[in-house]
């Protein structure tokens, strides 16, 4: 039997950020991040995001933008990974993935599309509205 890896630092591991998702709301979303070598996974939720009807596993597909290192770069994490989510229930994407170097600083990524995510073949567009707190994360 092999094990993965263990997780390496990375600091803070849960911030929030405002984001606004036109006329779907806005949110507090919650960010979890983790960091494995150069990859680094971002869960993503918020209690008031709330399926309207069952989410099946694994259907819900996703980008989140963060701004890097102060900007003007971004980094991406995508995937198509949701745990499966009870109708009334809070939505939870990811984790989704993306790659991180040494002493990256990644933050919301504020003036454009900074979180999409196609549920049912709708499409759902957030703009983060403020960066996160307590801070960037910073990866080893």
């Amino acid at each position: 039997m092999a094990l993965a890896p263990g997780a390496i630092a990375v600091s803070p591991t849960t911030a929030t950020a405002y984001y606004d998702c036109g006329t779907w709301g806005s949110t507090i979303l919650t960010l979890n991040a983790a960091q494995y070598g150069t990859t680094a996974t971002i869960t993503l939720g918020s209690s008031d995001m709330v399926a309207p009807i069952a989410i099946p596993e694994n259907t819900t597909n996703a980008v989140l933008r963060l701004e890097r290192n102060g900007g003007p770069d971004t980094t991406l994490f995508t995937g198509q990974t949701n745990p499966p989510v009870p109708a009334g229930s809070p939505i939870e994407l990811g984790p989704l993935i993306g790659t991180v170097a040494p002493g990256d600083s990644l933050d919301s990524y504020v003036g454009g599309d900074s979180l999409s995510f196609v549920i049912f073949g709708i499409s759902v567009r957030c703009a983060a509205m403020t960066k996160q707190s307590p801070g960037p994360f910073v990866f080893d």
